[in-house]
């Protein structure tokens, strides 16, 4: 016979599920809404080679393409706007790029690209509103294996004291990534393609087109896209709209661009013109496109809350079923002393 302490704990610890399900899942945007501005700490490029001046991502980033035995160095700077002294931690540490985009290892990781890179220091006292040269050597030994590699060169900093949960040091870190492809002869070709464009709205109702994108060369690619329209109703034309960030995808890899258009746009129908861009490399895509009414939601599978929304709902549907059926059987079974 079923024991009621039992079912209730069962009860209490299904609904404990649903109710941290629902009240976990906007905690990290939350989070974001809510962080306070602080003073700005970076690193940059003070050194772009010549033949990479026309390339927008060697403004940002070390991209390179060498041959094995190759030396080379690039100057960075690390900078700070804080009116106090800050000690600086300088390292290079591993990176991969695949399915996740780029994506950092943690902490101090070494790979084989971060053990041929060598800082000038590895530690420095940032002045009040200042700045720090910074310079990275890469010796590429003579039997390094034909590939492209990545790293990224940090520069962190540390809080004195706890952060305000008071038993944790708040850690602070930035970085310049590195793209390093290894080989005889000239670089490989990079190159991408730009499938099916399709419009929607996000969450909030704002317009945004969807570009399903390939990268079909032999180099990772970091994707930026600008949309502008024309011919709209009224003969209304619209953009550029950019997008917020770049997409980072693996020679073979597939995934999305997503540009976010203006609230205000009327849903068409409109012409549309996508660029989409890495580096040196551009290619467009054309067409017609109308937006879907403010109240559908058209790419709902984009909306990260739907998949917590949807375990919170199987949850509960679980939760309720097992409370039904141990109630019929708390009414169908006498208990102890109780009559029949």
């Amino acid at each position: 016979m079923p024991d009621r302490s039992a079912n209730r704990t069962i009860a209490a610890s299904l609904l404990a599920i649903v109710l941290h399900a629902v009240v976990a899942a906007p905690s990290a945007a939350a989070d974001g809404a809510h962080g306070h501005r602080q003073e700005r700490f970076g690193i940059r490029l003070l050194e772009i080679p010549e033949n990479r001046l026309d390339d927008p991502r060697s403004h940002a980033f070390i991209v390179d393409h060498v041959n094995p035995g190759t030396t080379f160095t690039r100057r960075l700077e690390v900078f700070s706007t804080s009116p106090q002294r800050q000690h600086v931690s300088l390292y290079a540490a591993a990176a991969r790029v695949g399915d996740e985009g780029f994506t950092f290892a943690p902490a101090r990781t070494a790979n084989e690209l971060t053990s041929w890179m060598t800082l000038n220091r590895t530690s420095a006292d940032l002045p009040p509103r200042g700045h720090l040269p910074v310079t990275v050597t890469v010796a590429v030994p003579s039997t390094a294996s034909k590939g492209e590699r990545y790293a990224v060169i940090w520069a962190e900093i540390s809080s004195p004291s706890p952060g305000p949960s008071g038993n944790v040091a708040l850690v602070n870190r930035v970085g310049v990534r590195t793209y390093l492809d290894v080989g005889p002869g000239g670089e490989p070709p990079t190159s991408f393609r730009i499938g099916e464009v399709t419009a929607g709205r996000a969450g909030n109702g704002q317009p945004r087109l969807v570009a399903e994108v390939g990268n079909t060369g032999e180099r990772a690619v970091d994707l930026e896209g600008e949309v502008r329209l024309s011919e709209g109703p009224s003969a209304l034309s619209a953009g550029p709209f950019r997008g917020t960030r770049a997409v980072t995808l693996p020679p073979g890899g597939h995934g999305q661009v997503t540009v976010l258009l203006g609230h205000d746009l009327p849903a068409g129908p409109w012409k549309f013109r996508l660029t989409m861009r890495s580096g040196r490399v551009s290619h467009t895509a054309t067409g017609t496109i109308t937006f879907p009414a403010a109240g559908e939601r058209a790419a709902a599978e984009d909306d990260p809350s739907v998949p917590v929304l949807a375990a919170c709902a199987a949850v509960a549907i679980a939760a309720t079923v097992l409370l039904v059926v141990n109630l019929r059987r708390f009414r169908r079974r006498p208990l102890d002393g109780e009559a029949a």
